[in-house]
């Protein structure tokens, strides 16, 4: 008895997760998936009738907001990446007694609203606004000068909104790092770009690996950058489902819309994972 119970410990520990994620995630995404095959429209009702043309009509209409969703989140994660590494570096081997604080630092202005966040930037780029208005007076800048309603004011926004999850997970791996490793690596004669490339940057592979998840997902699906600091030629695929499903009430569609989207970011995942080494990632994550 004892034995058996020892056995089924660990299945009762994932018992309350699993749960969770079937009650709040399995379930909802079979109700999703059958709307998505229904017929029909608010005021007559929906009916299932297998509409499985939805999807390729779907991918027809707005390959272009997927396409340029992809390129936005890609984009926005490897800017995050260029900008969080060599910050997390410093925290992790130059800070010293001050670690929290910089973190608490780095990590203060996230604890406003993202939305406000977001309009904060919209006042920031504002073509009369406090940065711009003044560079514009000053001569600096031609007065038919803007970057509202641009890709890069997208990109931008959505590169600040989503930094802390790309610098922690970074910033995570590389404490971990053992710093007699870097001193076996110096009493080696190995200089600081051998040390950084052979022991630092794959020991921190599993944190960049986990950030480019935790930022490239949200970020290809985000609808607020795109509707706050974007225009009609900046609307991505988050902009689509919100409009299709909270204005126009066209459930079927934006259901098909979220779905082939769910499954372009998973054949996504799976390639990066493939690409880097999942098995490598985790091997150097346990050590």
């Amino acid at each position: 008895m004892r034995r058996q119970a020892g056995a089924a410990g660990p299945y009762l520990l994932v018992l309350p997760g699993g749960l969770w994620l079937a009650v709040f995630f399995v379930v909802p995404m079979a109700v999703m998936l059958s709307v998505s095959l229904q017929t029909g429209n608010v005021v007559d009702g929906f009916t299932q009738t297998f509409n499985f043309r939805i999807y390729a009509d779907a991918v027809t209409t707005y390959e272009t907001q997927f396409i340029r969703s992809l390129i936005f989140g890609l984009i926005a994660t490897v800017a995050t990446i260029l900008l969080a590494y060599p910050m997390a570096y410093w925290i992790a081997f130059h800070a010293g007694r001050n670690k929290s604080n910089y973190l608490f630092l780095v990590l203060l202005p996230f604890f406003v609203s993202f939305v406000i966040r977001t309009v904060s930037w919209k006042f920031l780029l504002a073509d009369d606004g406090i940065l711009l208005g003044n560079l514009k007076d000053a001569g600096l800048l031609p007065a038919d000068f803007h970057v509202l309603a641009t890709s890069f004011a997208v990109v931008a926004g959505l590169t600040y909104n989503f930094f802390p999850f790309m610098l922690l997970p970074i910033y995570v791996a590389l404490e971990r790092v053992d710093p007699q490793l870097l001193e076996a690596a110096d009493d080696l004669y190995a200089n600081r770009r051998e040390v950084f490339g052979r022991v630092v940057l794959p020991l921190s592979m599993p944190g960049v690996f986990a950030g480019f998840l935790l930022t490239f997902v949200p970020a290809t699906a985000d609808f607020v950058n795109a509707y706050v600091l974007g225009g009609t030629n900046t609307t991505m695929i988050g902009n689509i489902i919100q409009t299709t499903y909270l204005t126009n009430a066209d459930y079927p569609l934006a259901s098909a819309v979220s779905f082939i989207l769910m499954a372009v970011l998973l054949i996504g995942i799976f390639g990066y994972a493939r690409l880097l080494g999942t098995r490598d990632v985790l091997e150097m994550s346990a050590r």
